[in-house]
């Protein structure tokens, strides 16, 4: 792995983000309930950290063409609310523990009921394509389309439709409040209900396996050469095999996969239990704002738990990770 500046809040994970959150406000009271080892602390988000030559310009995109919210504004990272229990963060390269240069081997997929009309409406904006909509086959288990932001990140969005392999999916998304544009010129029918964040790797098999074992879940979707596992309550994570997905499997990642608790110290505690192999030896605080540490997994994605401190640029966010809309 390549040696950078250790910028602590430009590593994330954006996997897995456990049960035992509490649902929102909104939910339904026939929420879905998660499988969840109890023993495991709470995991209130996902998130993922890309990495960016020129972040105001992505910052641009995100906010004005996708109208996400921005949640914090570090300057240097800026947290964007893609779905409930969903962020993406946008980091300066010069600042962050990657480099622009590495390969981008992730694919972001948002997912939408609307799917169509995300389609026709970055098409109109010009946002470049890696795969297009094509036919709508709603026999299929999912149809969607995969867009390329500034940088070349892969954002895929799909609907997940009614079929055998969903069964345990569908259910949760139905309970989810979907979220509108904030801002931007996005049109307000276009929703965006979860998240899933696609990793590629050599040996999907043992991969699956340590994030049961750290994480306490059981796998969700399995469609064969990729393997869906709950995090948060809107977040998710996609184990692809690297030689069928639209990443090959990389030794350097240009993404970090990141948690957002409440409990870091139990989460540290959690990974030295488990013989997580650490970056970061002992929690650390980063500017005042943030309490992490960081390791990795089997093949080398950065993981990130990340606790949030009570101070000045936290207070749109900290609400919103205790439930609030």
């Amino acid at each position: 792995m390549p040696v950078r500046p250790f910028r602590m809040w430009a590593v994330v994970v954006s996997g897995l983000a456990l049960g035992g959150c509490a649902p929102s406000e909104s939910a339904g009271e026939n929420e879905t309930q998660m499988t969840v080892d109890v023993r495991v602390p709470d995991i209130q988000a996902t998130n993922a950290f890309y990495y960016y030559r020129d972040v105001e310009a992505a910052w641009a995109f995100y906010t004005d063409v996708l109208g996400f919210e921005t949640v914090v504004d570090y300057g240097f990272a800026k947290i964007l609310r893609v779905a409930p229990e969903s962020y993406l963060t946008l980091v300066d390269a010069e600042e962050g523990m990657h480099s622009a240069d590495e390969p981008k081997s992730v694919t972001l997929a948002i997912v939408t009921e609307q799917v169509e009309g995300w389609y026709d409406y970055l098409l109109a904006a010009d946002v470049p394509m890696r795969a297009d909509l094509g036919e709508v086959d709603p026999s299929r288990p999912h149809n969607g389309f995969v867009a390329i932001d500034p940088e070349g990140y892969f954002l895929e969005f799909e609907r997940f439709n009614p079929h055998a392999e969903n069964v345990a999916l569908l259910p949760m998304l139905a309970d989810v409040v979907p979220l509108g544009p904030v801002g931007g010129v996005r049109p307000a029918g276009l929703t965006v209900q979860a998240t899933v964040l696609w990793l590629y790797y050599n040996d999907i098999a043992p991969v699956g396996r340590f994030y049961e074992d750290l994480l306490g879940v059981d796998l969700l979707v399995d469609q064969g050469w990729a393997k869906v596992y709950a995090a948060s309550r809107t977040g998710f994570v996609g184990l692809v095999d690297g030689e069928r997905g639209l990443h090959k499997a990389t030794d350097h990642k240009g993404v970090t996969v990141s948690f957002f608790t409440s409990d870091v110290a139990a989460w540290f505690a959690r990974a030295r239990e488990q013989s997580l192999i650490l970056r970061t030896q002992e929690l650390a605080e980063e500017s005042g704002r943030v309490s992490v540490f960081v390791g990795f997994d089997p093949e080398g994605y950065y993981l990130e738990w990340d606790t949030f401190l009570d101070v000045e640029g936290n207070e749109r966010l900290l609400p919103l990770l205790a439930g609030g809309r």
